[in-house]
């Protein structure tokens, strides 16, 4: 076990350059057991997720190499279907794998995926829609074995805009006959990102970005280099660290128009922000005014960043109120917060949030991801040293976190424990 040490109460200023996205990364490394090929693919971060999706291609036969940010992959030699079961339960968007899988083989078995424990997540929408093109389902003993003799394509509407579910389904009908449409598709970025990539490789997928997406079959795709496009979430979280600093930072290697209401929001709290190309300038006010968020689908506020504003409008004059309309357990990080002096009130999906001076330092517990990257903030922001338990969880999505920080001139450190 890991924590994180952090002396607070210091101004982060300077550059820090975004890493690739984790959310697009995943899919797109999936994506590579399609083309049977070799797969280049550049700018991956070397987070723990990605080192787990690579680790289960190799299972599967693949051949990887890796040579900094740039990751070989070549599929043609994979020779099983299953993806293992105590890899699955490490992360949630291991079930990205079954779409792939099935698209090439039309089968594949795998268990119930796990990940960070911020609310229900089921996998209905991604069996229904396999149900639709086609595939068989049996369900045995928590694992889940897909067959068909031929995948059929088919109008998908969606009962909410899942991100996974929409990747699944994409995956799953690039080499399947005919047609496919999903309807109420997720809109996100990085759907948009999957979609270039396989493209590139031979598909034809067109409206990504959009919520109505076309899928049409093609018989083969081919070898494919790509670059994964910055990590919008990381982006927003550097911005916040800055904000809660009282800080004056640049992002570099960054799409501006990913984080829009995350921007909105910080140039509301009195956040001045400058916008030039792949860059962002921050400069924030000694005292943040609070505002209210209410996370939503894309292009709405991301429930992703939903964590990270929470530990900065801690510390904002005024009371501030969160609704998250996402996942219902997302508020976890809050009771860690509060043992730092913050003064919150939590009822159902609303939180209400009434700013104080200064959060106190303390020993608090990284619970999920986003919430563990939002206490590494508040520990920032405040007076003392702050010691972040279970880190686990951060590494899993931020590429050298508190090397970036350090950068920045905080003072944090991994201790071993």
């Amino acid at each position: 076990m890991q924590s994180y040490v952090i002396e607070g109460g210091r101004k982060l200023e300077g550059e820090v350059y975004i890493s690739g996205s984790k959310n697009a990364s995943l899919p797109i490394i999936a994506g590579s057991i399609l083309n049977g090929n070799i797969s280049k693919l550049y700018n991956v971060p070397n987070i723990h997720d990605t080192q787990i999706t690579l680790k289960i291609l190799k299972l599967l036969g693949c051949k990887v190499k890796k040579n900094g940010k740039k990751i070989e992959i070549n599929s043609k030699y994979i020779n099983k279907k299953e993806i293992p079961e105590d890899l699955m339960r490490q992360m949630r968007s291991t079930v990205i794998m079954a779409g792939a899988i099935i698209g090439r083989f039309k089968e594949a078995t795998f268990s119930y995926p796990g990940g960070c424990e911020i609310g229900a997540r089921p996998i209905d929408l991604h069996l229904s829609a396999f149900k639709k093109l086609g595939i068989n389902i049996e369900e045995n003993s928590g694992f889940i074995r897909c067959s068909c003799d031929k995948i059929v394509g088919a109008n998908i509407n969606l009962d909410f805009p899942s991100v996974g579910a929409t990747e699944n389904i994409i995956l799953a009908t690039v080499l399947a006959e005919g047609i496919t449409t999903i309807s109420n598709a997720a809109m996100e970025p990085e759907i948009e990102d999957l979609a270039n990539y396989l493209n590139k490789m031979g598909a034809k997928i067109e409206g990504a970005g959009t919520n109505f997406i076309k899928i049409t079959g093609v018989k083969k795709l081919k070898e494919v280099s790509y670059k994964v496009m910055p990590d919008r979430i990381e982006a927003g979280t550097f911005l916040c660290a800055g904000a809660i600093t009282g800080g004056n930072i640049e992002l570099k290697e960054v799409i501006p128009e990913h984080i829009t209401p995350a921007l909105h929001k910080l140039q509301e709290a009195g956040c001045n922000i400058e916008i030039e190309n792949r860059s962002i300038k921050l400069q924030a006010p000694k005292k943040l005014k609070a505002i209210d968020i209410k996370t939503m689908p894309y292009p709405g506020f991301p429930t992703d960043l939903q964590s990270i504003f929470g530990a900065v409008l801690a510390t904002c004059k005024g009371t501030s109120t969160i609704v998250e309309n996402i996942f219902e357990n997302r508020y976890k990080y809050l009771y860690e917060l509060q043992r730092m002096g913050a003064k919150i009130t939590i009822e159902g999906k609303m939180a209400v949030i009434k700013g104080v001076r200064k959060l106190s330092a303390t020993s608090v517990n990284s619970t999920d991801l986003r919430g563990g990257a939002a206490l590494v903030l508040a520990g920032l922001s405040a007076k003392g040293t702050t010691k972040v338990e279970n880190i686990e969880y951060i590494l899993r999505g931020y590429e050298k976190f508190e090397e970036k920080l350090q950068k920045l001139g905080a003072r944090i450190y991994i201790k071993n424990n």
